[in-house]
């Protein structure tokens, strides 16, 4: 009689603390609740009040606070495992998750439908392909039922551990698709460049979903198939999908390797209407479009009206500048930097280098190289020292170049060397330009240019006999200079050219085209020539 009343009082207990913690909204309450709960000594054997506990930990993000929880019980039951285990991987402490799951195995606690979504989406985030498909043999084994939410996680699961193979057998199994599943396997396909596969997925899809066309879209800009890229985009527009801010980052990143401004502008328009322009990616995309596509000006009007800058931003905007050749201008945003909270990095250096390096600013620069370490704590690499060299050399410090070279951390690449031996031309150092063509025969032979270059050396000296040299090395190695390539936007339609190309659809009529141009000039030349003769 006495014991049943005991479990009676704990059931009145555990239901009136119940009742305060679900009007909990703070972790500063939750702390005094779990002060009372102490008191009643509960918090050892209620995991049906700790469990609550620990999922208003979750709410708050206390991981750490949950964790003393949990370790309070002395046998924790499913519903607290599944608790912390969700705490854990919404945290993102993926190890921690997988240990508690296999604890749980050992206790011999079956794990159930809400355990296997938190367990699986932490093997993703590991991510770990061997353990990902124990886990997957584990749902099967236990017998859990199967439904769209787990067979979504392991197909999420297997995308993140690159296993698009068994990601691809879960689709197959599947018994219901919704969107979800469908976009996970095509951008399952499109993370590993198989884009062919996506292409044919994402053409059976029975209804796509903005999430659909960016998956494709970012495909295409990830293995620099630009013109599919725009195609999908425009694609998309014809079927009514309205571009998201993610669709407007892949599109603004094909604008930007093909120079296309017409396009990138009408994003900028479109962004603004639509307020994606609150959101520091898109302007940061924006600014480096229009700073590669020769319009700096409009770049620094997108960065002026930013609401809010991260360090992407600023470098973006300096390296910007850099290339423009504002080097004067590079240096007062750079001091503007320094006086905001972000703290500039290694890529913003490497514009700021770049900038004194093209002025031949060599006070300015070597200040700015040693700052990187004194000043930040950041350790030049290997495009720092270029950006050193090419200062150096730009300004006539051709020793010093070359000691830079031989006392750097790391071993200097084909770029460094190609710098000092560009130096050496303006310059007209010989014996310098010999050493680090040397290095180049080593790095790149194949490389036309680097002997172009030294031949062009002797050739300024008067040095003919070191020309027919180099003209023989030339010929001797039957090298061979790659295909020029070019892109023209017309009508928002970027087409791009090879050298040499005829398997376009209209290549006949440019070709054409072109020997009419061509007449024209000689039919102008000769008639040029003939009026020269009459005067």
């Amino acid at each position: 009689m006495a014991a049943s009343s005991d479990i009676l009082s704990l059931k009145i207990l555990e239901n009136m603390f119940m009742n305060i913690l679900q009007s909990c909204k703070t972790m500063n309450k939750l702390k005094k609740i779990h002060t009372q709960i102490i008191k009643f000594s509960l918090s050892k054997t209620s995991s049906y009040l700790v469990t609550k506990m620990v999922n208003i930990c979750d709410q708050h993000e206390q991981i750490d606070y949950a964790k003393s929880l949990f370790k309070e019980v002395s046998h924790p039951n499913i519903y607290l495992y599944n608790a912390i285990i969700k705490a854990y991987t919404h945290t993102h402490f993926n190890s921690f998750t997988i240990y508690l799951y296999k604890q749980m195995l050992r206790e011999q606690i079956s794990p159930d439908n809400f355990t296997y979504p938190f367990v699986i989406r932490a093997c993703g985030g590991l991510p770990d392909l061997p353990l990902s498909k124990q886990v997957h043999g584990h749902v099967l084994k236990y017998g859990v039922e199967s439904n769209i939410v787990i067979e979504n996680s392991l197909l999420d699961m297997y995308v993140k551990c690159g296993g698009v193979d068994d990601a691809h057998k879960v689709f197959d199994e599947m018994s219901e698709r919704d969107v979800i599943c469908w976009n996970t396997i095509i951008y399952g396909y499109t993370k590993v460049g198989q884009m062919k596969k996506a292409r044919e997925l994402f053409e059976q899809m029975p209804e796509k979903s903005v999430v659909s066309w960016t998956a494709m879209i970012s495909g295409y800009t990830r293995v620099r198939s630009n013109i599919d890229a725009l195609d999908m985009f425009h694609m998309m527009q014809r079927d009514g999908v309205k571009p998201d801010w993610i669709s407007l980052l892949s599109v603004l990143s094909v604008c930007t390797q093909l120079g296309a401004l017409e396009l990138g502008k009408w994003v900028h328009f479109y962004a603004e209407r639509n307020g994606f322009l609150r959101k520091t990616s898109v302007c940061n995309a924006l600014i480096e479009m229009y700073a590669k596509s020769g319009n700096i000006e409009q770049a620094w009007q997108v960065f002026d009206k930013m609401l809010e800058r991260d360090v992407i931003s600023w470098s973006t905007m300096v390296g910007g500048l850099a290339t423009h050749g504002k080097a004067r201008d590079t240096i007062r945003l750079f001091q503007e930097m320094q006086k905001s909270t972000v703290k500039p990095n290694e890529i913003t250096f490497v514009g700021l280098l770049s900038a004194c390096a093209h002025a031949g600013l060599l006070e300015d620069g070597l200040r700015y190289f040693d700052s990187m370490t004194t000043d930040y704590n950041l350790e030049p690499g290997i495009e720092h020292y270029g950006c050193l060299v090419d200062l150096l050399g730009r300004t006539g410090c051709l020793d010093q170049a070359l000691e830079v070279i031989k006392t750097m951390p790391m071993k200097p690449d084909s770029a460094i060397w190609g710098s000092l031996l560009s130096a050496c031309r303006t310059k007209g150092n010989l014996a310098m330009a010999v050493i680090a063509m040397e290095h180049l025969i080593e790095l790149e032979p194949e490389d036309t240019g680097n002997y172009v270059l030294l031949s062009n050396i002797y050739a300024d000296l008067g040095r003919w006999d070191g020309v027919s040299r180099v003209r023989k090395l030339i010929r001797g190695k039957t090298m061979s200079k790659k295909p020029g390539c070019s892109a023209i936007e017309v009508d928002n339609v970027v087409e791009e050219f090879v050298s040499g190309d005829k398997s376009k659809p209209f290549s006949e009529e440019v070709y054409s085209m072109l020997e009419l141009l061509a007449s024209q000039r000689r039919i102008l030349y000769d008639f040029n020539e003939i009026m020269f003769e009459e005067m």
